[in-house]
């Protein structure tokens, strides 16, 4: 499926803007997952729970088979710990790998430094998570709304080195308006017509997204927990390629 993204002016495969996450504890699940989604996608997003479990063979049999590998980690402590973390995933193939922007300036800049090691992922700085509000923010102390604190950080990370960041479909657009055309801007909580938002709070459709400016969506539940997860992938592929229409 190619379509024209008007913003490159290029034609690009629909399925490089769909990363299903592997949401599963072992390897076994994790694999027999993947053999039912085929070719319906080519990135999968590890997160925590399988990486810790699994460790870079999982990555390297995911790899054999054909996909791209988004590490999604979060690393978030002092910058020489951080740099020293993505400079080992660069020994993984991941593609992908998200930092905290809310590990501050001098923890991005290290982790934007470390990613010049040969091989390195691109850095992806996660702003407000998906499952956070005004409230939850709040009673961490921030009380910026989710859209302020979102820009905030995007710019913080920006200085550091740090071009594609993480958010809600609720802040895609500004931070497409702010960054401009070359930012990766990868949007998780997305929820296709008529799915339960579950734990996610700010939530929105594949095509929403992809319309706001959203250069990639990351989709777990409303695939991984489908009868068939091909035929959910590829009905998420359908409602991305409308939003080019």
């Amino acid at each position: 499926m190619k379509v024209l993204d008007e913003r490159s002016g290029t034609a690009v495969d629909v399925r490089d803007r769909l990363a299903v996450a592997l949401d599963v504890p072992d390897v076994r699940l994790a694999l027999d997952l993947v053999d039912r989604l085929g070719d319906s996608c080519r990135w999968v997003k590890v997160g925590m729970e399988l990486y810790y479990a699994a460790g870079n063979s999982l990555l390297d049999e995911l790899r054999s088979r054909g996909y791209r590998i988004f590490l999604d980690l979060k690393l978030h402590d002092i910058p020489n710990t951080v740099a020293g973390g993505v400079q080992s995933v660069a020994k993984s193939g991941a593609e992908l790998l998200t930092v905290h922007a809310s590990g501050g300036g001098a923890m991005l800049t290290a982790a934007a430094e470390a990613a010049k090691t040969p091989g390195a992922p691109r850095l992806l700085a996660v702003t407000v998570l998906t499952s956070m509000d005004a409230a939850e923010l709040s009673a961490v102390g921030v009380c910026s709304s989710p859209a302020e604190q979102v820009l905030q950080l995007a710019r913080l990370a920006t200085r550091a080195g740090i071009n594609g960041m993480v958010c809600s479909a609720e802040e895609v657009a500004a931070l497409r308006a702010e960054l401009g055309p070359e930012a990766m801007l990868v949007v998780p909580g997305i929820r296709p017509a008529g799915n339960e938002s579950n734990d996610q709070r700010r939530v929105a459709t594949p095509a929403e997204a992809i319309a706001r400016g959203a250069s990639m969506l990351v989709v777990g539940r409303p695939i991984t927990r489908a009868e068939d997860p091909a035929d959910a992938a590829r009905a998420v592929l359908r409602e991305i390629e409308s939003a080019f229409a």
